[in-house]
Protein backbone atom coordinates (compact mmCIF):
# COMPACT_ATOMS: atom_id res chain seq x y z
CA UNK A 1 0.00 0.00 0.00
CA UNK A 2 1.52 3.33 -1.26
CA UNK A 3 0.44 6.46 0.18
CA UNK A 4 1.33 9.95 -0.48
CA UNK A 5 0.97 13.29 1.09
CA UNK A 6 0.69 16.77 -0.12
CA UNK A 7 -0.59 20.27 0.25
CA UNK A 8 -3.92 21.19 -1.89
CA UNK A 9 -2.14 23.10 -4.45
CA UNK A 10 -3.79 25.85 -6.75
CA UNK A 11 -3.67 24.33 -10.16
CA UNK A 12 -0.60 22.18 -9.64
CA UNK A 13 2.53 21.64 -11.80
CA UNK A 14 2.16 18.06 -13.78
CA UNK A 15 4.45 17.02 -10.80
CA UNK A 16 1.83 16.99 -8.15
CA UNK A 17 -0.17 14.59 -10.18
CA UNK A 18 3.16 12.31 -10.85
CA UNK A 19 3.18 11.61 -7.40
CA UNK A 20 -0.94 11.05 -7.45
CA UNK A 21 -0.86 8.47 -10.00
CA UNK A 22 2.11 6.93 -8.24
CA UNK A 23 0.22 6.38 -5.48
CA UNK A 24 -2.67 3.90 -3.91
CA UNK A 25 -4.08 6.47 -1.31
CA UNK A 26 -3.78 10.03 -1.90
CA UNK A 27 -3.93 12.06 1.40
CA UNK A 28 -4.28 15.94 0.89
CA UNK A 29 -3.89 17.82 3.66
CA UNK A 30 -6.39 20.56 4.65
CA UNK A 31 -5.03 20.95 8.47
CA UNK A 32 -1.87 22.69 7.95
CA UNK A 33 0.16 26.06 7.19
CA UNK A 34 -0.52 27.43 3.87
CA UNK A 35 2.47 27.68 1.57
CA UNK A 36 3.34 30.15 -1.09
CA UNK A 37 1.70 27.58 -3.86
CA UNK A 38 -1.60 27.20 -1.66
CA UNK A 39 -3.21 30.14 -3.63
CA UNK A 40 -1.27 30.73 -6.87
CA UNK A 41 1.05 28.83 -9.96
CA UNK A 42 2.14 29.81 -12.91
CA UNK A 43 0.76 29.76 -16.83
CA UNK A 44 2.23 30.61 -20.31
CA UNK A 45 1.20 33.72 -21.79
CA UNK A 46 2.30 36.01 -25.13
CA UNK A 47 4.70 37.57 -22.86
CA UNK A 48 6.52 34.65 -21.14
CA UNK A 49 5.33 32.85 -17.66
CA UNK A 50 2.99 34.47 -15.44
CA UNK A 51 1.37 34.49 -12.05
CA UNK A 52 -2.54 33.23 -11.26
CA UNK A 53 -2.71 33.96 -7.77
CA UNK A 54 -6.14 34.02 -5.77
CA UNK A 55 -6.34 36.69 -3.19
CA UNK A 56 -6.53 35.28 0.38
CA UNK A 57 -7.77 37.49 3.09
CA UNK A 58 -5.55 38.39 5.95
CA UNK A 59 -5.62 37.04 9.34
CA UNK A 60 -4.07 37.86 12.59
CA UNK A 61 -2.81 34.54 13.29
CA UNK A 62 -2.04 31.58 11.54
CA UNK A 63 -4.90 28.90 10.21
CA UNK A 64 -4.99 26.37 8.74
CA UNK A 65 -5.65 25.69 4.64
CA UNK A 66 -9.49 24.71 5.09
CA UNK A 67 -10.15 27.63 7.17
CA UNK A 68 -8.21 30.06 4.35
CA UNK A 69 -10.91 32.70 2.84
CA UNK A 70 -10.53 34.14 -0.64
CA UNK A 71 -10.67 38.20 -0.78
CA UNK A 72 -13.62 38.38 -3.12
CA UNK A 73 -13.76 42.32 -2.78
CA UNK A 74 -11.04 41.62 -5.61
CA UNK A 75 -12.21 40.71 -8.86
CA UNK A 76 -9.57 37.82 -9.69
CA UNK A 77 -11.79 35.33 -11.31
CA UNK A 78 -12.48 37.61 -13.81
CA UNK A 79 -8.49 38.82 -14.42
CA UNK A 80 -7.49 34.93 -14.15
CA UNK A 81 -10.42 33.95 -17.01
CA UNK A 82 -9.41 36.55 -19.11
CA UNK A 83 -5.64 36.14 -18.45
CA UNK A 84 -6.41 31.91 -19.21
CA UNK A 85 -8.08 32.99 -21.97
CA UNK A 86 -5.66 34.91 -23.30
CA UNK A 87 -2.88 32.51 -22.64
CA UNK A 88 -4.89 28.99 -24.63
CA UNK A 89 -7.59 29.91 -26.56
CA UNK A 90 -5.62 29.21 -29.91
CA UNK A 91 -4.11 26.17 -28.09
CA UNK A 92 -5.06 22.55 -29.18
CA UNK A 93 -7.07 21.43 -26.66
CA UNK A 94 -8.56 24.70 -24.92
CA UNK A 95 -11.83 23.70 -26.21
CA UNK A 96 -11.84 20.67 -24.19
CA UNK A 97 -11.47 22.44 -20.72
CA UNK A 98 -13.02 25.74 -21.82
CA UNK A 99 -16.22 25.22 -20.05
CA UNK A 100 -16.10 24.09 -16.88
CA UNK A 101 -13.02 26.20 -16.08
CA UNK A 102 -15.63 29.30 -17.18
CA UNK A 103 -18.20 27.77 -14.59
CA UNK A 104 -15.37 27.12 -12.20
CA UNK A 105 -14.32 31.08 -12.69
CA UNK A 106 -17.81 32.33 -12.41
CA UNK A 107 -18.35 30.55 -9.43
CA UNK A 108 -18.01 32.69 -6.16
CA UNK A 109 -15.39 30.60 -3.86
CA UNK A 110 -15.39 31.57 -0.21
CA UNK A 111 -12.41 29.02 0.98
CA UNK A 112 -9.38 28.53 -0.80
CA UNK A 113 -8.85 25.09 -0.23
CA UNK A 114 -12.48 23.67 -1.54
CA UNK A 115 -11.78 25.62 -5.17
CA UNK A 116 -7.86 24.00 -4.96
CA UNK A 117 -9.77 20.59 -4.03
CA UNK A 118 -12.25 20.84 -6.79
CA UNK A 119 -9.73 22.19 -9.72
CA UNK A 120 -7.94 18.65 -8.49
CA UNK A 121 -10.39 15.72 -9.11
CA UNK A 122 -11.32 17.53 -12.27
CA UNK A 123 -7.69 17.44 -13.57
CA UNK A 124 -8.15 13.78 -12.38
CA UNK A 125 -11.21 13.08 -14.46
CA UNK A 126 -9.27 14.52 -17.38
CA UNK A 127 -5.86 12.53 -16.47
CA UNK A 128 -8.13 9.24 -16.22
CA UNK A 129 -6.31 8.84 -12.54
CA UNK A 130 -8.42 6.85 -10.56
CA UNK A 131 -6.66 7.20 -6.83
CA UNK A 132 -8.27 7.41 -3.81
CA UNK A 133 -7.86 11.13 -2.04
CA UNK A 134 -8.32 11.30 1.67
CA UNK A 135 -8.75 14.67 3.50
CA UNK A 136 -5.72 14.64 6.54
CA UNK A 137 -8.43 15.86 8.34
CA UNK A 138 -10.26 12.60 8.29
CA UNK A 139 -7.55 10.84 10.09
CA UNK A 140 -6.88 13.42 12.95
CA UNK A 141 -3.31 12.27 12.89
CA UNK A 142 -0.90 13.68 15.82
CA UNK A 143 2.39 15.38 16.30
CA UNK A 144 4.56 17.19 14.07
CA UNK A 145 6.49 17.01 10.66
CA UNK A 146 7.78 13.28 10.44
CA UNK A 147 5.92 11.99 12.68
CA UNK A 148 2.73 13.34 11.52
CA UNK A 149 3.45 11.58 7.87
CA UNK A 150 4.27 8.26 9.49
CA UNK A 151 1.08 8.64 11.94
CA UNK A 152 -0.75 8.86 8.62
CA UNK A 153 0.71 6.30 7.00
CA UNK A 154 0.11 3.72 10.42
CA UNK A 155 -3.70 4.31 10.06
CA UNK A 156 -3.98 3.89 6.45
CA UNK A 157 -2.08 0.97 6.96
CA UNK A 158 0.75 1.84 4.82
CA UNK A 159 3.56 -0.30 3.58
CA UNK A 160 5.45 2.62 1.77
CA UNK A 161 5.30 6.54 2.00
CA UNK A 162 6.48 8.54 -1.35
CA UNK A 163 7.74 11.62 -0.58
CA UNK A 164 8.12 14.37 -3.42
CA UNK A 165 12.42 14.65 -3.73
CA UNK A 166 12.30 17.58 -0.88
CA UNK A 167 11.66 15.57 1.73
CA UNK A 168 15.70 14.46 1.86
CA UNK A 169 15.74 17.65 3.66
CA UNK A 170 13.98 17.23 6.28
CA UNK A 171 12.30 13.78 6.65
CA UNK A 172 13.84 12.04 9.62
CA UNK A 173 13.88 8.10 7.83
CA UNK A 174 14.28 6.36 11.22
CA UNK A 175 10.97 6.92 12.05
CA UNK A 176 9.97 4.76 9.00
CA UNK A 177 11.93 2.28 9.59
CA UNK A 178 11.05 2.32 13.33
CA UNK A 179 7.25 1.27 11.72
CA UNK A 180 7.88 -0.43 9.21
CA UNK A 181 7.26 1.46 6.57
CA UNK A 182 9.34 1.72 3.40
CA UNK A 183 10.55 5.76 2.72
CA UNK A 184 10.60 5.99 -0.75
CA UNK A 185 10.94 9.68 -3.12
CA UNK A 186 9.52 10.65 -6.03
CA UNK A 187 11.37 9.99 -9.15
CA UNK A 188 10.14 13.00 -11.04
CA UNK A 189 11.45 14.62 -14.39
CA UNK A 190 9.45 16.74 -16.24
CA UNK A 191 9.13 15.98 -20.26
CA UNK A 192 9.19 18.44 -23.06
CA UNK A 193 5.81 19.13 -24.95
CA UNK A 194 5.30 21.83 -27.05
CA UNK A 195 3.84 25.23 -25.90
CA UNK A 196 1.75 27.46 -28.23
CA UNK A 197 3.73 30.56 -26.69
CA UNK A 198 7.52 29.29 -26.66
CA UNK A 199 9.77 27.55 -28.84
CA UNK A 200 12.16 26.69 -25.34
CA UNK A 201 10.28 24.09 -23.16
CA UNK A 202 9.34 25.99 -19.86
CA UNK A 203 8.85 23.36 -17.06
CA UNK A 204 6.78 23.18 -14.03
CA UNK A 205 4.03 25.54 -14.70
CA UNK A 206 0.47 25.10 -14.10
CA UNK A 207 -1.09 21.80 -14.98
CA UNK A 208 -3.28 23.75 -17.38
CA UNK A 209 -0.25 24.51 -19.60
CA UNK A 210 0.12 20.91 -20.59
CA UNK A 211 -3.80 20.16 -20.84
CA UNK A 212 -4.10 22.85 -22.91
CA UNK A 213 -1.36 22.27 -25.24
CA UNK A 214 -1.48 18.13 -25.86
CA UNK A 215 -4.47 17.51 -23.92
CA UNK A 216 -5.60 13.59 -24.08
CA UNK A 217 -1.18 12.60 -24.37
CA UNK A 218 -0.78 14.45 -21.07
CA UNK A 219 -1.60 11.52 -18.86
CA UNK A 220 0.80 9.36 -21.00
CA UNK A 221 3.39 12.25 -20.64
CA UNK A 222 3.07 12.43 -16.74
CA UNK A 223 3.53 8.96 -16.35
CA UNK A 224 7.07 8.86 -18.83
CA UNK A 225 8.15 11.75 -16.46
CA UNK A 226 11.19 9.56 -14.71
CA UNK A 227 14.98 10.63 -14.35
Amino acid sequence: MIVSIHQANFLPYPGFFHKLINSDIFVIQDDIQPSKETNRNKIMASTGSTWLTVPIQKHEIIIPIKELKINNEIKWFKLHWKKICAAYNKSEYFYLHKEYLENIFNDKWENIFDLNYELIKQVNKWLNIDVEIIRESELSPKGKSTERLVNVCKKLDATTYLSGIGGNNYLDESLFIENNILLKFQNYSPINYKQIHSSQFISNLSILDMLCNIGPNASDLIKKSFK
